[in-house]
Formats: structure tokens, C-alpha cells, sequence
């Protein structure tokens, strides 16, 4: 099995994504991430699709490197915390 940090690291924000639709927000209401990577030699796989999503203006970011993660396939596991916009779902 081959484990890709580009593809969790996508998965990851599209279901981040997802969900805040599903409350009437976007990614641009981000205004905080946490980021866990299992391996800090995942950062620039990491950071290539984080810029796909995001510019100089994104949320603030912590990135940190865990010994591991609930279950041995993750690579990446993110905590975001938005601002939910007026006007969206309470």
C-alpha cells in the first residue's frame, strides 16, 4: 500500500470544505488550522496542496509532526477552527 500526503492532504480539505457548506461557510472562513503530519518529510507534499486551496491570506496555520495518528494510513489530520459568516446556519 502506497500512503500519498497530496491525496489526505486534499481529502482532508475537500471534506473540510463539505462541511462548512453544509452550515452556509466556506474555506475562506477559515481562520485557524492545526495541522498534524505523522512526518515532517510530508511537509512540502503537504504544503503543495494547502497553496491549491489557499493564498498568503488563508487562516493562520501550526503545523506539527505526531508520533502517530488513530490509525496507521494517516499521514495528516487537520483541526480547523471559522468564523461562521452572518446570515449562515446557527
Amino acid at each position: 500500500m502506497s500512503l500519498d500526503i497530496r491525496a489526505q492532504t486534499r481529502a482532508v480539505i475537500e471534506n473540510i470544505r463539505d462541511l462548512l457548506r453544509s452550515v452556509g461557510a466556506e474555506l475562506s472562513d477559515l481562520v485557524q488550522v492545526t495541522s498534524y503530519l505523522v512526518s515532517m518529510n510530508d511537509f512540502g507534499g503537504y504544503n503543495e496542496v494547502w497553496a491549491e486551496f489557499f493564498d498568503a491570506s488563508g487562516p493562520t496555520r501550526t503545523t506539527v509532526a505526531v508520533h502517530q495518528l488513530p490509525h496507521p494510513h494517516l499521514l495528516i489530520e487537520i483541526q480547523a477552527v471559522a468564523v461562521l459568516p452572518p446570515g449562515g446556519q446557527s
